[in-house]
C-alpha cells in the first residue's frame, strides 16, 4: 500500500508498507479522507514543538471499516466512521480527573505515532465513531470542529455575551460556529482579505466598531506569539482570553492590564469525548460544514503538491482523498 512520510522538514516522500494487521481491541481501516490541518504545515517547516521524525501525517481523519471484532459500539464492517485521534493513557493524574485531552503520557495518531496518509490503518475500536448520515468529508473534519468546540467549552461562554474570534482559519471558523450555537455575538478578525470575506459569507461580522470596543471572551486561534499577546487589549473588564492556537515562542503578558481589568487567561488544548455530540449536531444541521472544503490532493501527489498549500491565499481546509468510490487509490 501507498505511504506518504514527512522523514525530515521540508522532505515528504511516497513510499510502499504492507497492510497493517489489526491487533486485539483493534479495528482495519480503509482510509478515504484526510483533512490537512495548520500543525502539519508546521511539521513540514519543523517549527512545530512536538513533531518528531519520520513521521506519517493525518489526524483529521475518516474511513471506512473492513474488519471489527466484536464490541458494544455498534461498529460493524462497512461502517464509515471519524477516527478519535486521541490516545490517552486512563491512568495519569489528568485523567483520573476526566481531563483525557491533557493525559500527562498522551499519543496523537499523525503527530507522536504514524496517522492516517497511507491506504490503510489499524487503529482501537473506541476511537471510531460512526455515522449513516454524514459523508466521509463531513467526517474528515469532526476533528478540526472539535478543537473548537473544546476552546468554546473551556470558556464558558453564555448565550448573549460578545465573542471575539482573532483568526479565521479552520480553528478560528470552528470556534465561531460553536460559539454562535451557544447564542453568543460573533465577531471575528483576520489579516488575510479572502478569509474575511469568507467568513462575512459565513454570516459573521469582521467588524468591531468603535477602537474601544472590547469582548466578554477572546479566542486567539492565530498560533502566532504576537498576535496573543495582542489579544489581551481586546479582553472587556472581567473577561476571558482563550489560546486556542499553539506556538513555541513566549508570549508577553502586560501585567498592568491583565490585573486592572482581572482578566482570566486560558489554555486549550485538543478535545476529549465530543465527537458523538459533534457528529450530531452536524446531523441535526446546527452546525455547517458545507464551505469549509476548498481544496483536494490524490494521496499519491501530496509529496509534489503539499509544499505549496500553505500559500494558497484561499485555503480553509484541504482534503487528501485516498480511495475514490470504487474502494481504488485516487487519481
Amino acid at each position: 500500500m501507498i505511504q506518504v512520510v514527512l522523514e525530515a522538514p521540508g522532505k515528504l516522500a511516497e513510499r510502499s508498507a504492507g497492510e497493517p494487521h489489526a491487533g486485539p481491541g483493534e479495528a482495519l481501516i480503509r482510509m478515504e479522507k484526510i483533512g490537512v490541518c495548520g500543525s502539519d504545515f508546521h511539521a513540514f517547516a519543523g517549527k512545530h514543538p512536538i513533531y518528531t521524525y519520520p513521521r506519517v501525517l493525518g489526524h483529521e481523519l475518516a474511513g471506512v471499516v473492513m474488519a471489527v471484532p466484536d464490541n458494544d459500539r455498534g461498529i460493524r464492517p462497512g461502517d464509515r466512521c471519524a477516527i478519535e485521534p486521541y490516545i490517552s493513557c486512563g491512568k495519569c493524574r489528568a485523567c483520573l480527573r476526566g481531563r483525557n485531552n491533557c493525559c500527562e503520557h498522551l499519543q496523537v495518531i499523525g503527530i507522536h505515532v504514524d496517522g492516517g496518509m497511507q491506504e490503510f490503518v489499524a487503529v482501537p475500536v473506541n476511537l471510531l465513531h460512526k455515522s449513516e448520515v454524514l459523508t466521509l468529508d463531513q467526517l474528515a473534519l469532526v476533528e478540526t470542529l472539535g478543537i473548537g468546540a473544546h476552546a468554546v467549552d473551556r470558556s464558558e461562554l453564555q448565550a448573549g455575551e460578545e465573542a471575539l474570534v482573532v483568526g479565521a482559519g479552520p480553528i478560528g471558523i470552528a470556534v465561531a460556529q460553536f460559539a454562535s450555537a451557544r447564542g453568543a455575538a460573533v465577531h471575528v478578525v483576520e489579516r488575510n482579505e479572502w478569509r474575511r470575506k469568507f467568513v462575512e459569507q459565513m454570516g459573521y461580522s469582521t467588524s468591531l466598531g468603535p477602537d474601544d470596543r472590547r469582548a466578554d471572551v477572546v479566542f486567539d486561534a492565530t498560533g502566532s506569539s504576537e498576535a496573543m499577546s495582542s489579544s489581551l487589549e481586546l479582553v472587556a473588564t472581567c473577561g476571558r482570553l482563550v489560546l486556542v492556537g499553539l506556538t513555541r515562542d513566549p508570549i508577553q503578558i502586560n501585567d498592568s492590564l491583565f490585573h486592572r481589568r482581572e482578566i482570566t487567561v486560558l489554555a486549550s488544548r485538543n478535545s476529549y469525548n465530543l465527537f458523538p455530540r459533534i457528529i450530531r449536531q452536524i446531523e441535526e444541521r446546527a452546525i455547517d460544514t458545507s464551505l469549509w472544503i476548498t481544496h483536494r490532493i490524490p494521496l499519491e501527489d501530496v509529496a509534489s503538491r503539499f509544499p505549496d498549500l500553505p500559500g494558497q491565499q484561499t485555503l480553509i481546509k484541504a482534503i487528501v482523498d485516498v480511495h475514490d468510490g470504487n474502494g481504488r487509490t485516487a487519481e
